[in-house]
C-alpha cells in the first residue's frame, strides 16, 4: 500500500517541514520532514537549505520503508488506518512491536486505541505534542478522520515556556499564551544558537535544540553531584585515616572520575538516541 496524499499532508503537518538543516534532540543533523542521513541521500549538513517542495519530495522518498513495515504489521486495512499507522511508525519506529497493533488486528478497537494513546513520552517526559499527535492518529485509525491542522495547544506552549525559563531565556508567566514576551524569549534563544533561524517560531528545530540543552544541563548537574559526592567521600576517608596513603586517595579520585565519565556517556549515547527521543512505553 501507499500513503495517500492526505496521509502525506497529515504526517508532514505532525512532523513539521524544516527547510534548513538542524540537529535533532540526539544531535543528528536533520532537514525537511524528519530526514536524516540514515534514510539516505541527501545527507543533511550544517548550513544546508532546501525548498519546501524539495522537503516534501525527499519525504515521499523516505516513506516506502515505513509503508512496507506498516503493511506487514497491520495487514489489509483501509487507507486512513494505513496512513495513521505510517504516521505512528515514522515517529516511533515501533509498529512491529507496539501492543496496540495486535489488539487492532483482533478487532479490539477500544483497547487498541487506549494502548496507542500511551505512546506519549520522550526522554522520560510526557510531552503535550505527543499527546496531541497520538490523539490525531487515533482519530485517523479508528474514526477515519484526518482532522484539520491546528496550532500548538496551551499545554504545549506552557511546556516550552517552562523549558526556556529553566534555560534562563523566559522571565514571564508560564501561562500557555504565546504573546510578545514569549516570542521575544524564543527569538533571544534562537539568536544564541547559530544553527537556528531567529523567527520566533517554536518548530521542530527549536524544540530539538531546547531538549538538547536541557539534557546537557541535567547531565552536567548529575556529573557535578558525583564529583561533590566523590570529594566528600575522599575527604572523609582522608580524615578518618589521618594521613591517608597516596594510593588510597588516588584510587578514590579515579573512582569519582570514572563515575563522571559514566554519567556523560549515558547521557550522550543512552536515552537521547535518534527517534527518539520517543520512549517506547506502549509495549
Amino acid at each position: 500500500m501507499k500513503t495517500s496524499a492526505k496521509g502525506v499532508a497529515f504526517i508532514a503537518a505532525q512532523e513539521g517541514v524544516v527547510t534548513r538543516a538542524y540537529r535533532d534532540a540526539a544531535g543528528v543533523w536533520t532537514i525537511g520532514v524528519g530526514h536524516t542521513a540514515a534514510a539516505g541521500p541527501p545527507i543533511p549538513t550544517p548550513g544546508m537549505t532546501i525548498s519546501r517542495d524539495e522537503a516534501l519530495a525527499i519525504f515521499k522518498g523516505d516513506l516506502p520503508r515505513f509503508e512496507r513495515r506498516v503493511e506487514s504489521a497491520l495487514g489489509a486495512v483501509g487507507s486512513t488506518a494505513f496512513d495513521g499507522g505510517v504516521s505512528f511508525d515514522f515517529n516511533t519506529g515501533a509498529i512491529d512491536r507496539a501492543s496496540w497493533v495486535g489488539l487492532f488486528r483482533k478487532g479490539e478497537a477500544m483497547a487498541a486505541r487506549a494502548s496507542l494513546l500511551q505512546w506519549t513520552r520522550a526522554g522520560g517526559r510526557k510531552l503535550a505534542g505527543l499527546v496531541r499527535r497520538r490523539e490525531a492518529e487515533a482519530r485517523l485509525i479508528f474514526a477515519g478522520s484526518y482532522g484539520t491542522a491546528v496550532g500548538a495547544s496551551a499545554e504545549e506552549i506552557r511546556a516550552w515556556q517552562a523549558d526556556l525559563a529553566a534555560l534562563g531565556f523566559y522571565k514571564g508567566a508560564i501561562d500557555g499564551v504565546a504573546g510578545p514576551v514569549s516570542r521575544d524569549a524564543v527569538v533571544a534563544y534562537q539568536r544564541s544558537h547559530p544553527d537556528l533561524v531567529a523567527d520566533g517560531i517554536v518548530g521542530p528545530a527549536t524544540l530539538a535544540s531546547i531538549a538538547r540543552d536541557l539534557a546537557a544541563r541535567r547531565a552536567a548537574a548529575a556529573a557535578g553531584a558525583v564529583v561533590a559526592a566523590g570529594g566528600a567521600a575522599t575527604a572523609a576517608a582522608t580524615g578518618a585515616a589521618g594521613s591517608a596513603h597516596p594510593l588510597i586517595y588516588g584510587g578514590l579520585v579515579l573512582l569519582a572520575l570514572a563515575a563522571v565519565a559514566s554519567v556523560v556517556l549515558l547521557w550522550r549515547y543512552g536515552s537521547e538516541l535518534h527517534r527518539i527521543v520517543i520512549a517506547k512505553k506502549g509495549s
